[in-house]
């Protein structure tokens, strides 16, 4: 990563450039037409220093290296958790599942991370409404990006980024096949925005409702060991054998009815 990506997101480069080359060349042309006017040179100074001061803090890109753990599911987004609860996931994972939602103010940092590794199964866009991304509907109705993530263990994620009532604008990095590294860039939403967690039923959840957290610091939750899983087979594969074989000498007595 550039010096200039560790300042600003790469999806906002162009356009924090945009806004600040042309708030430089409309002051100076407010310069020279009003004299340097100190009421006008100081006023419309504030004025571009606002609005250059909100583009950079709002395409800021700080770095927040992780060391990747595939039991832990971190945030993928700044903000404040506004939804926790079992819903049936009917776009790709067709299950009861625990979703969290993040909502992002405009104010917070707006770089979407991957929550956790694997191999990305499904990605697909879905245009839709703009309602306020705070809101439950906006989950479904919602301009939206949903992403699948496999992991290693098997065990299937899906992130959805939602755009919200200024947002407009949708980035997703993510390819169907590619690997997905813990912590690394998902993609970036403009302006005010939602990320929805869609989780196993036996994922432990470690925030609570209007809790803020930070991508790549705050952990969301826990998911089952992988052994843990394979012993409960196991063990319902072994109770099943067991049934059968004590079931097999009343069906092998039932013979004499032939």
């Amino acid at each position: 990563m550039n010096a200039l990506n560790r300042i600003i997101h790469p999806a906002g480069q162009a356009l924090f450039f945009i806004v600040l080359i042309s708030v430089l060349i409309i002051y100076s042309v407010i310069l020279i037409i009003t004299s340097c006017n100190p009421y006008f040179f100081v006023g419309f100074g504030v004025i571009g220093l606002t609005v250059i001061t909100f583009m950079f803090s709002f395409f800021r890109n700080p770095i927040r290296n992780i060391i990747p753990d595939n039991s832990i599911v971190y945030s993928p987004a700044d903000g404040e958790i506004v939804f926790i609860d079992t819903v049936f996931e009917n776009e790709d994972l067709n299950r009861e599942c625990i979703k969290v939602s993040v909502f992002m103010s405009i104010y917070d940092v707006h770089v979407n991370r991957y929550p956790l590794g694997g191999k990305i199964r499904y990605t697909k866009y879905h245009p839709g409404r703009y309602f306020i991304a705070r809101y439950p509907k906006s989950s479904e109705f919602n301009e939206h990006h949903s992403t699948v993530i496999e992991t290693p263990e098997g065990t299937p994620v899906l992130v959805k980024q939602i755009a919200g009532t200024v947002a407009r604008r949708i980035i997703c990095y993510a390819k169907e096949g590619w690997q997905a590294i813990q912590g690394n860039d998902l993609g970036f939403i403009r302006f005010g925005s939602r990320v929805d967690l869609f989780l196993p039923l036996d994922a432990e959840i470690l925030v609570k409702m209007n809790e803020k957290v930070k991508g790549n610091l705050s952990v969301i939750a826990r998911l089952s060991n992988l052994s843990e899983r394979l012993d409960n087979k196991t063990d319902r594969k072994s109770i099943l054998f067991n049934s059968l074989k004590q079931i097999e000498p009343k069906i092998t007595n039932l013979n004499f009815l032939k």
